[in-house]
Formats: C-alpha cells, structure tokens, sequence
C-alpha cells in the first residue's frame, strides 16, 4: 500500500526535492504537473501549496507530508508531528514570522499599534497574537507583496523574515517576533497507527534527518606509524572512536573517523604536527546515529 505525500509547493520545493535528492529519493517533477514521479515505489506523491497541506493531512486526504510548523498551528490541524526538519529555502535556520513597521514610523512596540490595520497571509495565528497581548486591531489577509502595505495600504505587517534583508531593502522595521517556525513532516493520526505507513515514515525520517545532520560533518581519514598513533588519536574529537586499521607495511597504521566540519581548521595542522600524513577530508552524505 503506497503512502499519500505532500511535497510543499514554492519556496520550499527546490529545496525539498533535493533533499530527498541526497536521502537516495530522486523526485522527476514536470513543471506543469503536480504528481510528480519518483524511484520509491512506497510513495505517491502530490505537490500542492504548504498552507494546504496541514487540513488535507488532518482530514485523511494525504496521509503525511512536508510543510512548516507555522501552517499547523495556523489550520490548527489535529496531526502527528513526525520530525522537524531544520532547512527553509535559503537556511539551515528556523524562520520567524516577525511584526515589521515602517522604518520612519512613530509605532515602537506592539501596543502602539491599538485601532490599526495588519496585513499577513498568516491571519488566524497573527489575530490569536494580538488577542493574547489583549491589542484590538484590524487583521486582513494580504495575497502577497505583502512588504509593499505599509504605510499606505496597511499600519504594520506580519511576515516571515529568514534572513531579515527583505525587511531592510523595504525599509520596513521589526518590532516583535510572532512565531518562529521551521520545516516539518507530519502525519494523520489514523495513518501513524498503522505499522506499514508508520514504519515508512520513520525509515523517511532517518534518511531525510540523516542527510541534514550530514552537512555539518566530513569524514577524515589518514596514515599514522604505530610510534605516533597514541599522540594522533588524542587529537581527534569523534562521534565515537576512530577506526583503526593495519596497513600492509608493518608498524603502520590507517586512521578514519567522522568530526564537525567547522573543526577541520584547526584539527588538520594538529594532525600533521602529530605525526599524520595521507591526510584526506572527504564530504559524506549521511550521518545516522
């Protein structure tokens, strides 16, 4: 039985497909079609807009797919949050959905703005903030360039910030954070009781978290005589220890271990200096724990 999926349409879906890309799932998507091909068998795939699929998932229509935290709790969708997921279109970050005035205006906080009109796509989450901090204003859903409202179509705006330069370039500035937000896989309750989907979506999970926790690892391996081994391995920090194996010139031996990719610089030289040589650092695609 094959497992209904939703891949999320926009900003997110380039990067999604090569996602699955690196977890061994290759994707063949026409452009002018929304059920694009792919090389697992286990899964039928339909590309439709993020905002969508939370309700579809929830009323059974897909039993799981991608889409982002903030379209959960904006459909307040009954599901089961798999996994979350840390990529956006351009980060490896969570995203926020940010409260943004105008650069040359006089609102300060969110309480300046009591009797005012907020434009966002995100209206129901945006309407329950303001609620909560107990600020009556007027909320409107924006079909886009919603950067553009301020201050002649809108007083504030609430949109999703992932680096902030769009913000910047439309002179428009932050004053509250909304709800921060990353990417997500979720399922329909009813689904994730069944052994066979859930076993799927799990085995999905560690492909798909596998390839993400990868990039910020690189495999290392190098060559070390049997006099320096001790002082080489007290060099290496690893996920575990390193492997070490005999090489066929006796009294050496090959070392190969997996360490942050941000460690290199300064974990190289040591290497060297210790008494390393053949050193090699090569990319890996995958780390499972």
């Amino acid at each position: 039985m094959k497992l209904s999926f939703g891949l999320p349409k926009g900003s997110l879906e380039a990067s999604t497909i090569e996602l699955f890309r690196k977890a061994g799932i290759h994707i063949r998507k026409n452009e002018r079609s929304y059920y694009p091909a792919c090389d697992d068998p286990e899964l039928d795939l339909v590309v439709m807009r993020p905002q969508e699929i939370p309700r579809y998932v929830e009323h059974g229509v897909l039993d799981a797919g991608i889409t982002g935290q903030d379209w959960v709790e904006e459909n307040s969708a009954k599901i089961v949050e798999v996994t979350e997921l840390q990529y956006s279109k351009s980060t490896r970050k969570k995203c926020r959905w940010v409260l943004a005035v105008p650069e040359d205006s006089k609102f300060g906080k969110p309480r300046d703005l009591i009797g005012g009109r907020i434009a966002t796509e995100l209206v129901a989450t945006t309407k329950r903030y303001f609620r909560r901090l107990r600020i009556p204003v007027e909320v409107e859903f924006s079909w886009g360039a919603t950067e553009v409202k301020p201050p002649r179509l809108a007083d504030a705006i609430v949109d999703i910030a992932e680096t902030g330069s769009s913000m910047h370039a439309n002179r428009l500035r932050i004053i509250d954070t909304v709800m921060e937000t990353s990417t997500v896989m979720i399922a329909n309750r009813e689904v994730w009781k069944q052994k066979n989907k859930h076993d799927k979506l799990e085995n999905m999970t560690m492909l798909l978290q596998g390839t993400l926790d990868a990039e910020h690892y690189v495999g290392l391996k190098c060559n070390v005589q049997e006099a320096r081994l001790a002082a080489v391995i007290k060099v290496l920090p690893a996920l575990h220890n390193p492997t070490i194996s005999h090489l066929y010139e006796q009294g050496w031996y090959a070392v190969e271990t997996i360490l942050p990719f941000h460690e290199t610089k300064h974990i190289i030289p040591r290497l060297k200096r210790a008494g390393a040589s053949g050193i090699v650092e090569y990319p890996i695609s995958k780390v499972i724990p």
